[in-house]
Formats: structure tokens, sequence, C-alpha cells
């Protein structure tokens, strides 16, 4: 007669080899989850999706004690599921405008992790490098906390033809370095991008500093690092002085708190996720009284709220302007439909730019 031990372990191993085979094909699906988000320039982690999915599947289990038991599994195997995505995102090419340490590279790891991370000279050459298929995604950065937008970014969007289907948030903090055997004493000079000298003016001032610019707060780490003189000091991040070899002689010496900066992701294919609910429009209006105020009447009438609104100068007319808008809710719903098409009636040009979910910081 078959114990009860046996019973129970010839029930946990049909179970397990169901579990194989089941595991086998969820990973498969994985693999189509992360050939997506890589298509549309999308990060592995997609914490809203991951609590939806806790939260449905554990409310199957209607034991309370094996139910939290359950909790701990599928977290366990998601997270198993990211490892495997994050296996395959080594081969991920990311473009990004400026040398190893810039910001840019920094919000680069950040926001995919075990990428291939690749340095252009500018932003045009990232953003075309897209285009061309030599990266898959490109990071750029829209705007500044402490120095506004970033034009040369959004004229790239508006001119081309890529989609923005992320907006994530770096915290930018402003440290003094300087060579592993230096002091705050012996620095005598501080080299940096000029937006990073004047957020240090302060700090610069109240030291008796000279400044001297540099084209990025990376290579102004780089050119310390190759000078090897203990009275030249860099402004830059911590991340940069472990890359260069510096030490961080004083840190946090910008004088806002606040200073942030938005970076663009940008990939070939528009992405659609719920994960993503805001938007980003781009148009012109026609040359006629009101046309702007229509338009932005008719953004509201689908009961859309406008978060930012900026207009920049279209580069062959002069005197004319295209506007840039983000709004709260996405445009793939019968509302949207309706917005974008009374939208076309008073706007000579219209592009739904991307998509973005707001304020995710890296």
């Amino acid at each position: 007669m078959e114990s009860k031990l046996e019973e129970a372990r010839k029930i946990i191993n049909e179970v397990d080899t169901k579990m194989a085979e089941l595991f086998t094909r969820r990973m498969k699906a994985a693999e189509m989850v992360f050939d997506y988000k890589k298509e549309h320039g999308l990060p592995i982690l997609d914490q809203k999706r991951e609590n939806e999915i806790i939260e449905k599947n554990s409310a199957m289990i209607k034991d309370d004690t094996i139910r939290e038991y359950y909790i701990d599994y599928i977290k366990n195997l998601m997270s198993i599921s990211r490892a495997y995505q994050h296996r395959m995102q080594s081969g991920l090419k990311v473009a990004y405008s400026g040398v190893e340490g810039a910001f840019a590279h920094i919000a680069a790891g950040k926001i995919f992790e075990n990428c291939e991370r690749i340095s252009y000279r500018d932003f045009k050459s990232a953003y075309n490098s897209v285009c061309d298929g030599e990266c898959d995604v490109a990071i750029l950065p829209i705007e500044n906390s402490y120095a506004g937008e970033v034009g040369q970014t959004i004229d790239i969007i508006f001119s081309g033809n890529l989609y923005i289907n992320g907006i994530y948030e770096l915290e930018i903090h402003q440290n003094l370095l300087g060579l592993p055997n230096a002091s705050v004493e012996d620095i005598k000079k501080v080299t940096s991008h000029p937006q990073a000298l004047s957020q240090c003016h302060d700090y610069i001032t109240l030291r008796g500093f000279e400044t001297e610019d540099a084209n990025n707060t990376a290579i102004a780490a780089k050119i310390v690092a190759q000078a090897n003189d203990k009275s030249l000091g860099a402004i830059a991040s911590v991340e940069t002085a472990k890359i260069y070899e510096l030490k961080v002689l004083e840190a946090n010496i910008n004088k806002s708190g606040e200073n942030t900066t938005r970076f663009a992701v940008l990939s070939k294919v528009k992405a659609i996720s719920s994960s993503l609910p805001n938007s980003v429009l781009m148009f012109t209006v026609k040359n006629e009284a009101g046309s702007l105020a229509n338009a932005i009447s008719i953004i509201g009438k689908y009961g859309y709220n406008m978060t930012a609104l900026r207009s920049r100068p279209l580069k062959k007319h002069s005197w004319q302007y295209y506007f840039y808008v983000e709004i709260d809710g996405t445009t793939e719903t019968d509302e949207g439909r309706l917005m974008l098409e009374e939208l076309n009636k008073v706007c000579d040009k219209l592009k739904v730019a991307g998509s973005f979910a707001p304020h995710i910081e890296v």
C-alpha cells in the first residue's frame, strides 16, 4: 500500500514536471517581451505591471498562509525573468552624446543595465545612429530644472522620425574632484561645463577658484586626470571620479539642491503600453488668428490636461514657431483619436512624438 509520503512525492514529481514545462514556456515568453522592449526602447523593469501581476495572481490563492508564500514565489519568478532579460540585454546598443562619465552615459546605464553604451560627438549623431541602425535606442537630454529645455534635442525630435518611448529624471549632483593626492586647499583652478560652473558659482566664489570652460563635465574630469596637476580640479559627478580615478574633494557643491535633467529614450517604433500613460504632441498651427488658442482648446475639450507647453522657432521660416506639448493621457483611445482628428484641422503639421511615464527617477 502506498504511504502518504510516497503519495506526496508522486504529486510533487508530477507538478514539478509540469512546472518545468511551464517555466520553459514562460521564459520563452520573456524572450518575446524583451524583443518588444528592445525594439521600442523600453527598460526591463515595469514595476506597475509587476504589481498588477502580483495582485491579480495572488487573489487566486484562497489559503491566506499559502498566499503569503505564493507572493514570494511570484516575486522571485519575475526577478528570474528580469535576470534572463538582462542577460539578453547585453547586446542592446544605446547611443548617447559625450564621453564616458557624462550624465547621459550615467543615465543610459541606469535605464538599461548591462547594455553597450556607445558615445557620439553630438546629439544629432547619436540620434542618427538609431535611424541608420547602428544603435537600438538613443538617450538624449530634453530639459534641465536649472537651465530649462534642451532646444537642440527638441528640434531633432520634431524634424526626425524616432519616437519618445520614455522620459526619465536623473538628479544631478556636482562635486569637486581632484587628483588622489590632492586636497581642497591645493586647488587653484576648476574646469567644467559652463552650466556646471554656473550652478556652483557661489562655492567657486567662496573658495576663490579660477575657472576654465570644458565641453562637458566628464571631459573636465579627464583633463584633470591627464594633467596630473594638484592645483587643477574638476566639477563633475561621483561616477566620473571613479572612471578617471579621481578623488571627491568636496561633495554636492551646486548651490541648488534641485538640479534634475530629464532624458528621453528614442527608438524607431512607437510603444503602446499602459505603463506609458502620458503623451507628447508636436505641431505647427495655421497662420490664422486664434489658431494656437483653438489647438489648446481642442486638447482641453477632450479632457486632456497639458503639463508642458513650449514654443520653438522653425529653422527654415523666420518668426514662425512649432509647439511641444506634454499631456496627461494616451492618444490611443476613441477620445484621443477624435482629438487628433480635430487638431489636424487647425494644425499644418501634427505628430504624436511618443509616450512616457511621468516622474520616473533613475
